[in-house]
């Protein structure tokens, strides 16, 4: 299940998603930031209240940025997925988040983080 939200800002764009960023909800999140960026104003996609972030999801959140979308995210699951995915240099790192696991977890299992956390 996925939920979002769009707001017209003075200086951009903010779409606001809570929910499992994977499977159908996929194409949702690509749609709404594109049809939000034909608007010529910045857009900014807040990772509000996601629980689960899948392969593919990684795939759209790095597409995205490349696309020049601003990552913004609340709580420490999808925080770390948005540092990972923002650092200069992931494009040869891109395996790293799947390799810890993180990739298809939800944060709100009994998961335990990474030690550089």
């Amino acid at each position: 299940m996925l939920r979002v939200t769009k707001a017209e800002e003075h200086s951009h764009t903010l779409i606001t998603i809570d929910g499992q960023l994977s499977g159908d909800s996929i194409e949702v999140v690509e749609t709404c930031c594109s049809q939000a960026g034909s608007s010529g104003k910045p857009v900014h996609l807040f990772l509000h209240d996601v629980s689960t972030v899948d392969v593919a999801g990684l795939t759209l959140l790095r597409r995205l940025v490349a696309k020049g979308v601003r990552l913004l995210a609340r709580g420490v699951y999808t925080s770390y997925i948005v540092q990972e995915i923002s650092l200069p240099g992931t494009t040869s790192r891109e395996s790293t988040i799947e390799d810890r696991g993180l990739g298809n977890e939800s944060r709100r299992g009994n998961r335990e983080f990474p030690a550089e956390l």
